[in-house]
């Protein structure tokens, strides 16, 4: 399995708004051959959000990135004040995994 992180810094003050954004958002990505889920997470001591997507490979994903649906997907640009720097993004392969 294939995993992508983005690591989103978000203002303080813009918090419920990119909450907002993501409860909202064009659920192009779930229907796409090899997504297997998504997770956005809150920091509680960090100052990044991590987005977390899951994929069946890189292939997937690089599939994902180049398609009609990614970019309308991320068409509605957010503000630039919504941010508190740069997003950083990391691709990892899952080589243990467990669950209860």
């Amino acid at each position: 399995m294939f995993v992508v992180a983005n690591r989103i810094p978000v203002a303080e003050g813009h918090e419920d708004a990119f909450e907002a954004r993501f409860e909202a958002r064009a659920e192009k990505v779930d229907q796409r051959e090899g997504f297997v889920r998504m997770e956005v997470l809150r920091p509680v001591e960090a100052d990044r959000y991590v987005v977390l997507t899951y994929w069946e490979s890189e292939d997937a994903f690089d599939a994902w990135t180049e398609s009609e649906e990614f970019r309308e997907a991320h068409r509605d640009r957010p503000p630039k004040e919504m941010f508190s720097g740069k997003s950083e993004m990391e691709s990892h392969e899952v080589f243990i995994s467990a669950e209860k």
